[in-house]
């Protein structure tokens, strides 16, 4: 099936791997299913791609997208299929009259700070069914202390020739389950271990998606790039313990991050 797409919506989905593990992921959930008349929310579905990928297998689809470029975009897309109702349609705020069996939900972003993953799926969540699902089911957020060559806010693009020099090892500093209630306030302490001489002057932020229980998909070309966040120039030792404060708020966009050395 050909897609009419924005030319954002086009790089989405070009990415292959993006495409494929959400696939699989629904595939994977229908399958454990022994039940019909299954019901799924796509909440910022964009091109409606992930809809087209869910509608064999569910006997109602509501998809929503509050871009009206690209709404217009989707339902060329999915008009011909009877299953699926569109909306344009703010996802923080929308409001069902049913309740779904499964919640798609692809608004990520590393860490969730500059996507509306978090407020969009904390409005949603309360139309879930009690044994309801979400794709995907969570994430991992990790860091590693960098000498970086840009000393601003930047992403590990593929093709845009990104370069940084590791000095630090590579910590997991939070984990996410979206079935849970999630403070969109993050606050953390990060304890990293220097494993080479040099100058720190950034963190690098890596996003792991969980799909489910059997599918964890790391950064690809338009999912979670790795974030490269500055830092106050910092001469380090090998074997230097180094404490970083790090805040920001999911969803509120990449100004809201704060950094801090703990002395």
């Amino acid at each position: 099936m050909k897609f009419q797409t924005t030319s954002y919506h086009f790089n989405l989905l070009k990415d292959e791997q993006r495409l494929a593990v959400f696939y699989e992921a629904i595939l994977d959930y229908v399958k454990n299913q022994n039940k019909d008349n299954l019901i799924a929310f796509d909440v910022g579905c964009g091109s409606g791609v992930l809809s087209f990928f869910a509608q064999p297998f569910f006997k109602e689809i509501f998809s929503c997208e509050i871009d009206s470029k690209t709404f217009n975009c989707t339902k060329n897309n999915l008009n011909d299929f009877d299953n699926i109702s569109l909306f344009n349609d703010d996802a923080t705020a929308i409001s069902f009259n049913k309740k779904a069996d499964l919640i798609i939900c692809e608004m990520l972003d590393t860490a969730l700070i500059d996507e509306e993953q978090v407020p969009v799926l904390e409005n949603v969540k309360k139309y879930l069914k009690d044994t309801g699902e979400i794709i995907p089911q969570g994430i991992f957020n990790l860091a590693q202390l960098v000498n970086m060559e840009r000393e601003y806010f930047h992403y590990d693009d593929v093709g845009e020739n990104i370069n940084y020099k590791p000095l630090s090892n590579e910590i997991l500093y939070s984990k996410i389950n979206f079935l849970e209630d999630i403070n969109p306030k993050f606050e953390g302490t990060l304890d990293f271990k220097i494993r080479n001489d040099g100058e720190i002057n950034g963190v690098k932020i890596t996003t792991v998606t969980k799909l489910n229980e059997n599918i964890v998909c790391g950064p690809t070309p338009m999912l979670n790039p790795p974030l490269l966040i500055p830092l106050d120039n910092l001469n380090v030792k090998r074997n230097d313990l180094i404490r970083l404060n790090l805040k920001y708020i999911m969803g509120k966009g990449i100004e809201t991050i704060k950094t801090e050395y703990v002395r």
